[in-house]
């Protein structure tokens, strides 16, 4: 790993993710979920949105980010600390723009239900003004 946690993970999720209809080259933005129930990371999840409007479901394997995942909440908490619940990791390949998000206490905060399916999707999108 590099001396630069936020650029390694970001690597590993693009890296590692997976999903039934990804194009691997053509995409432009990635919102990827990070979710910490417990305490422990177990699960990264999101979506991939491609220049001409399609949105694809990706995941990463955990085990495999979960190195670089470790390494970056290492670098903000320390050992004993409380770890958020979920961490949303945002990344426009286009202009090389990125945001990643701590959500300390609501589990459901980025969890997609029948209520927000229709708009879940492009609340995660990156947008960098």
């Amino acid at each position: 790993m590099s001396e630069n946690v936020t650029a390694d993970l970001l690597h590993a999720l693009v890296d590692h993710m997976d999903g039934p209809d990804i194009d691997r080259e053509g995409w432009a933005s990635l919102a990827m979920i990070l979710e910490f129930p417990d305490g422990a990371f177990n699960e990264a999840h999101g979506y991939l949105y491609s220049p001409d409007g399609t949105i694809s479901a990706v995941a990463a394997d955990a085990w495999a980010v979960k190195p670089a995942v470790d390494a970056y909440m290492g670098s903000y908490f320390k050992d004993g600390d409380a770890l958020p619940v979920q961490v949303l990791v945002q990344l426009d390949r286009t202009n090389g723009k990125y945001n990643v998000t701590f959500e300390d206490t609501d589990e459901t905060r980025w969890k997609m239900t029948p209520r927000n399916r229709k708009v879940f999707r492009e609340e995660l999108r990156p947008t960098f003004d």
